[in-house]
Formats: structure tokens, sequence, C-alpha cells
């Protein structure tokens, strides 16, 4: 296990570093002058040299990427150009909503299409089975801000259940905090529910057809120890492997969230970014998401050894 983890760990090194010179390259190499098109089309010629002066962009290439390495290493994700603050200073003020919705969601998600897809397994071909494969498909085709604006119209406007949009910090009160985010948790949970739920319901599926599981029921185990102590620990390993990817794909999912319910987090923080020509943020989050990435690959990784002894690294 040790010789594995260092492995993975000089990869991920290797992968961050890619990473790494992939967004230094996404600004410097960019059709057209970065500086001109941060400062707009009414700048003058002197804002432009004051922008290329801050970014380092007079300096040759080779220099620019050591001076930026050196920094990020050092923990300087650089300055947002419109607000003029730290990068990491700004990211970590807007990383409770995200880190909130992200949290809750998978939650729901793991809960919920881990139930729905044990069940469909056990009772194939029944109601839950259908329902579950009708369920998947419309979560797998719908788009998420097309949920997110059904719901706000149902549940928001209509019926006045809870806030349209908005957030309130946890230390404001759970009930609040909770209340904002029930719209926002629903929306993006459907498309992973409906994921796990699939992999779920196939993995059991087929360890349930296994001869061992019909030597269990032949020597009366309950269904309960068949499904949870037996089948889902075998189907473990698949199951892991979709919640992790799960996880990860959420990035996405949260940027068209935050946007949706007008949740001030990262992810809202990129769009505005993106509006604005804001490099720094923009090359800031794209480090720490990859980093993040590369990290929820490895726990899902050694996870399995968890749900499977017989695995060995």
């Amino acid at each position: 296990m040790a010789a594995y983890i260092i492995r993975r760990s000089i990869s991920a090194v290797a992968v961050m570093a890619m990473v790494g010179i992939f967004v230094f390259l996404l600004l410097r190499l960019a059709p057209g002058d970065p500086a001109a098109m941060i400062a707009g089309r009414s700048a003058t010629e002197e804002m432009i040299a004051g922008i290329r002066e801050q970014l380092g962009l007079n300096d040759p290439l080779p220099v620019q990427f050591i001076h930026w390495a050196r920094d990020l290493l050092g923990g300087d994700f650089g300055t947002s150009i419109f607000a003029g603050r730290p990068v990491l200073e700004l990211i970590s003020q807007r990383l409770e909503p995200t880190l909130s919705l992200s949290i809750l969601t998978m939650i729901v998600s793991v809960t919920v299409g881990v139930s729905f897809g044990v069940l469909a397994a056990w009772r194939t071909g029944g109601l839950v089975d259908r329902i579950l494969t009708a369920f998947a498909t419309v979560g797998f085709s719908v788009p998420v801000f097309v949920v997110g604006f059904f719901l706000i119209y149902v549940f928001a406007v209509s019926a006045h259940w809870v806030p349209v949009q908005g957030y309130q910090p946890i230390d404001h009160g759970f009930g609040p905090w909770l209340v904002h985010l029930i719209l926002p948790t629903v929306t993006l949970s459907i498309p992973y529910v409906a994921f796990i739920a699939r992999i779920a319901r196939a993995s059991m599926l087929e360890v349930l057809s296994e001869d061992y599981m019909r030597t269990a029921a032949a020597k009366g185990a309950s269904s309960y120890a068949m499904l949870f102590h037996h089948a889902l620990k075998n189907a473990g390993v698949p199951i892991l492997t979709v919640i992790g990817l799960s996880f990860a794909g959420l990035i996405g999912g949260v940027v068209i969230t935050e946007t949706v319910f007008n949740i001030p987090g990262v992810g809202r923080m990129v769009v505005d970014a993106i509006n604005n020509r804001d490099y720094p943020i923009i090359q800031g989050v794209l480090i720490l998401v990859s980093g993040l990435y590369v990290l929820i690959n490895l726990a899902v990784d050694l996870s399995y050894t968890l749900v499977d002894p017989r695995i060995r690294y």
C-alpha cells in the first residue's frame, strides 16, 4: 500500500505539473493581447501597459513561467485584476456556499442513488425498477438549468415554500442555511442520483446472479443480509468508482446551479471572472480544482481495499 501511495503521489505531481503548464499557457498563448482583452475596448495604451506590467507579460515566456510557478508553490495564486485582492483570499470567501452545496448534493445523491439501485435490482422488472428506469432517462436528458427554473417556479414562485434564490451562511442558523439549499441541492442531485442508481442496479444484478448468492438464499439468509452484507459489499467497487466520478463532475454542475440560484460561491465567481476576463482567478480555481480531482481519485482507489479485501496494491 505504501509503495502504491508513493507511485500515485509521483503521478499526481506529474499531472499537476501538466495542468500548471496548461493553465499558464491558457493566458499567454490565447489569441490577441491578453492585457488588451482584460482592459477592454475603451482602454488607453497606458492602461494596457500597466496591466502587462502587473501580469509580467513583458518578460520572456520561460521567465514568466518560472516566476508564476515559484509564486504558486509559495501559496501565491496571484491578484485579481478587478478586485485587486489576492485570489486565494477571494476563493476562501466564496468556499462555504460551494462546499455546502457540494456536500449536501453528494449525501443526497449517494443515499438516494444507492438505495434506488439496490431496490431496483432486488425487484428487477417490478414497479420500482420501471420507475428508476424512467427517472434515469429523464435525469440524464433534462439540463440542470431547466430543472432549476422548473423547481423555482413550482416550489418558490407558486407555492412560496422556499426562497427563490440566495444563500444564508450556516452561522446565521441551521434552518435558514438548509432552506436556501433545498432547491439547489435537489436540482444538482437529480442527474447524479440517476447515474449512481443505474450503476448500483447493474452491479447488484451481476452480484445477485452469482452462485454464492443462491447458496446464501438456500441456507435461509434473510433478504437484508443478502442485499447489504453479501451483495452490496461485493458490488461496492463499481459504485465507489462512479461516486468518485460524480464528485469530480460536480464542478460543472455547481457553476450552473450557483448561477441559476444566485449563490455567491466559487462557481459563480468563476462565471464573473470569465465575463470580466479576470485570468488570475480562473487560473487559481483551475489549479485548486485539478488538485482536488487528483486527491478524490486517489481516495477512491485506496477505498477499494475497504470493500474488497482481495484487492492488493
